[in-house]
């Protein structure tokens, strides 16, 4: 192989996504020839081969000195994602029929989609590729990834790695191909030439995804907001809200950003936070914060997001102790003029107090994800069951984790139910297409086999219940007008 891409260098780059296509043709060819089981050991092949402790612990310390961004202590724990994803991948049929209902008499028959367009994200350049080799793979597709610029390195390596593993099965390592000169336009290119999109990334990405005229599955954006009522463990939820918000130092969009506190446990719950290594950040700290957080237009600034606390408060001008795991701020207010109500994408979260009934919080978490976040995710500390239906029932988001901490649950975890991903639907509230966590079942067609059943077909009576009238069935002869 010449680069990772398969392809020279040397190509222009229209030239080297016709070539990258070709290829990648040739080898859906030969992949949707394969058995079942002929598909799960290359999944297990390509997971393996970059999700190994020493293997990925390159993976990211390449990717976190390429892109400046992540904490190698946390970002390590993502091969467990690739796990996660092989494991519900090897548990689901994708060959053949795929899922039977006899007494409908329906049977569904897994086909691949065929060609997918994957954008990588410059915040998980190794395990977006891997995650969507996985389910690829297993659909029996192939997949062309458009890497970050930022990035880009590490995706080729990564993919390099899966092609390797490929090859060493006696399976065309063109299955899984990266584009060797990233750019906008090559990504645009890309996803309007392919059978199916997945981006993962920034919503300027999303929306290009869903306007290239190819089929697509995108994100929207994450405000993520933990409501702690009054029955809540305060040091779990402390230090849950630690493991969220310190993964990766706050790059994903699934990580804490807001808590809405009730005023019972305000106090006990500040001191938790706080012996879980938070600083708070008050008066002229926390002015300083915003202005080296956003602009005046209140625009998230680029040096501060995904960097270590102490690198945070040094950015805005003072100094935490080393010991400091993450930053919160008091919230003086929920709104678009009231930036730490927004998404943060760094070591820092707010904290916001409510009062009285439950349906306050409620309030709260509302006018939060009007801010933005709507769609995405949020989550609750408590053991009152009501209160976690009530939420369940009025948030607009996709998933809500209890009791669990957001950035290492909402994306599947072992100790969940949850699809394993990394890429999350936001439904129609984030403009996307679904509001599940993209997994297997997005990366397949089916075809639907039915067979005849006994009549089912009810009574008018029973269909229509106390609207149905007898009588004006029982005309002999209906005139149209």
């Amino acid at each position: 192989m010449a680069t990772t891409a398969g392809q020279s260098k040397a190509l222009r780059p229209e030239q080297e996504l016709d070539e990258l296509i070709r290829r990648a043709r040739a080898a859906q060819q030969i992949i949707e020839t394969y058995d079942q089981a002929r598909v799960d050991r290359l999944c297990q092949a390509v997971a393996w081969a970059v999700s190994n402790k020493v293997t990925f612990s390159r993976l990211v310390r390449e990717g976190i000195e390429e892109s400046g961004l992540g904490d190698p202590v946390s970002r390590m724990g993502k091969r467990m994602k690739i796990r996660g994803v092989l494991r519900d991948a090897l548990r689901q049929p994708s060959v053949g029929i795929i899922e039977e209902d006899l007494e409908k008499g329906l049977a569904k028959y897994g086909k691949p989609v065929g060609l997918i367009g994957c954008i990588v994200p410059t915040t998980n350049p190794d395990l977006t590729p891997a995650g969507n080799a996985i389910y690829a793979i297993k659909a029996r597709d192939v997949v062309i990834f458009s890497p970050h610029p930022r990035s880009k390195h590490t995706t080729f390596e990564t993919v390099r790695l899966m092609r390797e593993a490929l090859e060493a099965e006696g399976a065309p390592a063109d299955i899984l191909q990266c584009i060797t000169q990233p750019s906008v336009a090559m990504s645009q290119a890309l996803m309007a030439r392919s059978d199916l999109v997945i981006a993962t990334g920034g919503q300027p990405m999303v929306r290009a995804a869903y306007s290239s005229g190819t089929p697509a599955y995108g994100v929207g954006a994450g405000n993520s907001t933990m409501i702690i009522d009054e029955t809540a463990n305060v040091e779990i939820a402390a230090r849950n809200s630690r493991l969220s918000k310190t993964s990766d130092f706050g790059s994903g969009c699934s990580a804490d950003g807001n808590l809405v506190i009730h005023e019972s446990i305000w106090d006990a719950m500040l001191i938790a936070l706080q012996a879980e290594g938070g600083y708070l950040a008050e008066g002229d700290e926390r002015a300083a914060l915003e202005r080296v957080m956003w602009d005046d237009e209140g625009h998230r600034l680029p040096d501060t997001v995904a960097i270590a606390p102490v690198a945070l408060a040094a950015a805005a001008g003072f100094s935490v102790p080393e010991s400091t795991t993450f930053l919160f701020v008091k919230g003086d207010g929920i709104g678009s003029d009231h930036p730490f109500s927004r998404e943060k994408l760094t070591t820092l979260l707010a904290v916001h107090r409510y009062e009285g009934d439950f349906e306050n919080a409620l309030d709260a978490m509302r006018a939060i994800y009007e801010v933005g976040g709507k769609g995405h995710s949020c989550g609750i500390y408590s053991h009152d069951d009501d209160h976690i239906h009530r939420l369940g029932l009025a948030a607009p988001v996709s998933r809500i984790m209890v009791r669990q901490p957001q950035s290492k649950a909402n994306a599947g975890a072992f100790t969940n139910g949850m699809p394993m991903t990394s890429s999350m639907g936001c439904g129609t509230w984030g403009g996307n297409v679904t509001s599940e966590n993209v997994h297997l079942k997005h990366y397949l067609n089916t075809t639907w086999v039915s067979r005849p059943i006994p009549e089912d077909k009810p009574s008018d009576a029973e269909l229509f219940g106390e609207f149905y009238n007898p009588a004006l069935e029982l005309a002999d002869d209906v005139v149209s007008a």
